[in-house]
Order: C-alpha cells, then structure tokens, then sequence
C-alpha cells in the first residue's frame, strides 16, 4: 500500500523552505510588530515587506493588500463592507460560488435585506455572459458582481477580463474568489479592472490560517474588525508575524518557478486523464476539468461508472488503500446534502454515479498516479464480481 494525496485542492503540503523561513522568524523575531521598540519595528519591517513583495507580483499598490486569516474570512470582509460601505443594494452571484460567498449573500439577504440575483449558468458550469449583461440592465441599484475566479470543485476557469469588463460598463463593483487561483496563475490588477480578491496561503504550498484580501485603493470599505491599528487600520489585532512570513515565501516561489512546475503539474492532469479514459471508458468528466485550456491545471472532477449502491464504500476504500481525495471541497465534509456545485449541473441519474475530485502538486508522481487508477480498477472488478456471485 502506499500513501498517496491527490486532495490539494483542499490544502497543499508546505514547502521545506517555507517552514525553514517560520521556524526562523518564530525563533529570532519575536516582538509585537505594533510596538515602537526595535524588537516590534524588526518584526513591522518584515510584514511591510510582504505586503510589498505581494503587490509588486500583482502589480498592485501595498496599501491594497490587507493580511487575513485566510480566503473565508476576506471573502465575508468584502461582502459584508460592501453592503455597509458602499451602498450595495444588489449583489450578482452564481450558484456554484463557495459556500463562504453564498452563506454571506444568504445572511446579507436575511439581515440587511439586500437583492441577490443568480446568474444562469450552462450545461458546463460556465456563466452566461448575455444573462449577466441582462441582469445589469435591469437592475438599477449599486451592484456588486461576485464570481469565483476557477472553481473549486469542478476547475472551470472564469474569463475573468470579459466579467470585470461587462461589469464596469454599467458601473458594477466587481468581488472574485481568487483562492484557487492566485499562487497558480499570474495576475495584474492593472490589466483587469477587478475590485476585489481574496487568497489563502494553503493552496499554494504555504501555512494554514493566513491570506489576505486585495482591496483596490480608494472603493471605500472600512473596517470590519475593530481594535488596534493593525493593517494600516483595516484589520484589527495582532498580525500572526511567522504565518505573514510563511505567505510570503510560498508566495514567491510559486511565482518564481510558475511556469516551470505548472508544465509538471499539468503533465499529471493530463495523465491522469489518459489513464481513466482507457481503463473507464464510460466515465465522465464533470463541468470543463477535463479541458487543459478551459479548467485549472491542478484538479480534475471525474464521474465514474460505478453504482450508487457500490459508490458508498468508495472514498472508504480508498482512504484504507492510503489515497486521499474528495467528493468535492473540504469544506463541505460533513453535509449530507453532496456538493451544492453537482447538484446544480448534474442530472439526478448522473448524480447516482460517484464524482470523486483528483487535485495535483509538485509532490505527486505519476506512479502515484498509476496506483490510484489501478485501485479504482480492482474495486469496480471486485464489486462487479461481488454482484455476480
């Protein structure tokens, strides 16, 4: 048996170097950044250097960048501040955004009131830019459009510069859930007209628990969480000093090898695509993660020809057999409703064949790769043989 983690679309392995540089800054630079002695400025200079270096990847300003416990919590600070700050009467969003997006338009709905319009999708979980451009002329209050810029369960890429350029057209605030994308494609917000991105260091190799929020200067959000000074005012409470470091470590060797480990990790998808198309030729794959162009290079979302029956024990005999992956975002785990994304694309008759997500990294081999698909191979035999007998 080996051990084998195909779930990095949940969370990423950290990289050596980025534990090396935590374990440094935990050891060696220990004063409160808020503090005027030389202690806290040492540990202050180190965080403004991150946000530097940051934004200069982004080609962003540093005061845009606003350090976070991760891509949930930033995802709420937009939503929320926008409603509050600025006026959002409406805010657009799709169906098969993720649930820290859709809860916070919920609760927005429930508690503020505010209007939220679905935007359609088609039969491949893409929005329909035409229904979008209707539903911005027919409403004529201040809008906020929030689009996940690739999907976490189905790896469908957003042309995110048709949506941000639709959008400000008709004077619309532009939010995208960036987590899957940010540290696996590069970005300049100079070149894309977006308002607001949220990032989480764990999907690219880095800590859990820190992100952080890209806010374009001068939209006019105000703090959310307030206390101390912290984050130039924005964010209250001591900044979590060696998970700022570990970001930004991972950060910049994500971009600095980019292209490099993207054709690697791509390799992987497209292998792994090749081996479950000869071995299950009636599987199918779900929304566009099939499509090296279309979907990220990192997850592919395929459905398998097994039956409902026998698809109960399937992440079980997977988890024995040492494989990691999932049925579709972590963060959902523990519902029992299944993915909210499938149940919106999917028929009831192919919600009864098991979807199972397969994301890949640096650290997986394609003899990983060869002991997944055999294992998927025996237990479809053996419970095929099961029934016969």
């Amino acid at each position: 048996m080996q051990n084998v983690y195909l779930d990095n679309a949940a969370t990423t392995r950290v990289r050596d170097e980025v534990i090396a540089k935590m374990q440094e800054a935990l050891a060696n630079c220990y004063g409160n950044p808020s503090s005027t002695h030389g202690f806290g400025r040492s540990a202050k200079t180190v965080i403004e250097t991150a946000r530097k270096t940051i934004a200069k990847y982004l080609n962003a300003h540093p005061s845009e960048i606003i350090f976070t416990s991760g891509g949930t919590e930033a995802d709420n600070m937009i939503l929320r501040c926008a409603v509050r700050d600025l006026g959002i009467e409406t805010i657009i969003t799709s169906k098969i955004e993720h649930h820290a997006v859709l809860h916070t338009v919920e609760e927005l709905v429930s508690d503020q009131g505010i209007n939220v319009h679905y935007v359609k999708l088609d039969s491949h979980g893409n929005p329909d830019l035409d229904h979008l451009k209707e539903l911005l002329q027919q409403d004529t209050t201040k809008k906020l459009v929030s689009l996940m810029h690739i999907n976490n369960e189905i790896g469908n890429i957003l042309d995110i510069h048709a949506i941000t350029t639709l959008c400000k057209e008709f004077d619309a605030y532009v939010h995208s859930d960036t987590v899957q994308s940010i540290g696996h494609y590069p970005w300049d917000v100079q070149q894309i007209p977006i308002d607001f991105m949220t990032a989480a260091a764990h999907k690219f190799h880095g800590p859990k628990g820190v992100g952080f929020a890209y806010l374009r200067k001068n939209t006019g959000l105000k703090p959310m969480i307030l206390g101390g000074a912290q984050e130039r005012g924005f964010r209250a409470g001591t900044e979590p000093f060696h998970n700022i470091v570990g970001l930004e470590e991972a950060f910049v060797l994500a971009y600095e090898n980019l292209e490099e480990e993207k054709r690697y990790v791509a390799d992987l998808k497209a292998y792994f695509i090749r081996k479950i198309q000869k071995e299950f030729p009636e599987a199918r794959f779900n929304g566009l993660s099939a499509d090296m162009e279309k979907s990220t290079y990192t997850l592919v979302s395929v459905r398998l020809p097994i039956s409902q029956e026998k698809a109960l024990m399937l992440l079980f005999h997977l988890d024995i057999k040492g494989i990691a992956c999932s049925k579709g975002s972590a963060c959902q785990s523990g519902s029992n409703g299944g993915s909210h994304v499938l149940n919106e694309l999917l028929s009831e008759e192919e919600l009864k064949k098991p979807s199972l997500r397969f994301s890949f990294s640096i650290y997986n081999t394609k003899e990983e790769i060869d002991y997944v698909v055999q294992v998927l191979k025996d237990f479809a035999r053996d419970q095929t043989a099961s029934l016969i007998t």
